[in-house]
């Protein structure tokens, strides 16, 4: 039995509640996983894990142990990016999950100069809207917008982006141009409506001029998940789009897009990059969040 192997393949049980998805996470067997804690419960003569046919839990005596082999492969990590080539170099498999406007307009893009700087760093980059279940799904990091509704995550903000409202002028032409934000309510105005994973709910649109607020629920012909899919609603005229202005600049340009009610203001939406507060911050993780705070500093910076 490879001991450092065994106390991985018992790490990631517990922190995915199954066998399957440790050994989906780890690329190994359901019955290698489930040998190596075997043999790891044989070596300790305790058992760690409850198992039934439903869910697998640990024991208390497992969580005491997990405690301790969470710091030791931590410590071993660090053992090995201690040494002046790594530390130089970093090198791995990094896991994140990131927005796909953002990726296909700025991350993607970068990613050349990202590569040059690590050669050895092999990302594995899983771009959607989604909610992402970090330790379930073994992510190191995912970068999101809006605010943080997870408060056991750990979280680094790195940007804030700066919001507009905008139509495509063929929308424009059909519906009209309105001058007031409540007209976005009427009848024959349709907006097209952001549904976020968390809550399967369109998002309501708080907007302010001065003294006065309105908050934009608007009708909708279709809701998307999807921020590219949203915006490709938005210039096939289907209605009133709120975009952050790195998604909008270039359309904007082209006049593929009108900016609606620019004496209104709405609040930015901050990007944060976040993490499992257990999950050891290794220097991979820590020069690819320092990259992405670097390029939101150019495309959305803090203010």
């Amino acid at each position: 039995m490879d001991r450092f192997d065994a106390m991985q393949a018992f790490a990631r049980v517990v922190e995915t509640g199954s066998f399957t998805k440790a050994a989906e996470t780890l690329h190994m067997s359901k019955t290698s996983v489930t040998q190596l804690v075997q043999q790891l419960e044989a070596r300790l003569r305790v058992r760690l894990l409850n198992r039934t046919t439903r869910k697998v839990n640990v024991t208390a005596d497992g969580a005491a142990y997990y405690e301790r082999v969470q710091r030791l492969l931590a410590d071993m990590d660090d053992a090995e990016t201690s040494l002046s080539s790594a530390s130089a170099a970093p090198r791995g498999r990094l896991r994140v999950d990131v927005p796909s406007p953002l990726a296909r307009m700025i991350l993607v893009p970068a990613l050349p100069a990202f590569h040059a700087r690590y050669p050895d760093i092999q990302l594995d980059m899983g771009v959607s809207d989604r909610m992402v279940d970090i330790i379930g799904e073994n992510v190191d990091c995912v970068v999101r917008g809006g605010e943080l509704t997870d408060q056991s995550l750990m979280a680094r903000r790195v940007g804030d982006l700066q919001l507009g409202v905008y139509a495509a002028p063929d929308y424009l032409e059909r519906a009209g141009t309105p001058l007031h934000p409540q007209e976005l309510e009427d009848t024959h105005h349709r907006i097209v409506a952001f549904h976020w994973a968390r809550t399967s709910k369109a998002f309501a649109y708080a907007m302010r001029k001065g003294s006065e607020r309105v908050k934009v629920q608007g009708r909708y012909v279709v809701a998307v998940d999807d921020g590219n899919a949203y915006l490709a609603a938005g210039l096939a005229g289907l209605g009133v789009l709120w975009l952050p202005d790195y998604m909008s600049k270039a359309h904007l340009a082209r006049g593929e897009l009108v900016r609606l009610f620019e004496d209104w203001r709405l609040d930015s939406m901050p990007i944060y990059v976040a993490f499992a507060p257990n999950r050891h911050v290794s220097t991979k993780l820590r020069v690819f969040i320092d990259w992405i705070a670097e390029l939101m500093a150019l495309h959305a910076p803090v203010t």
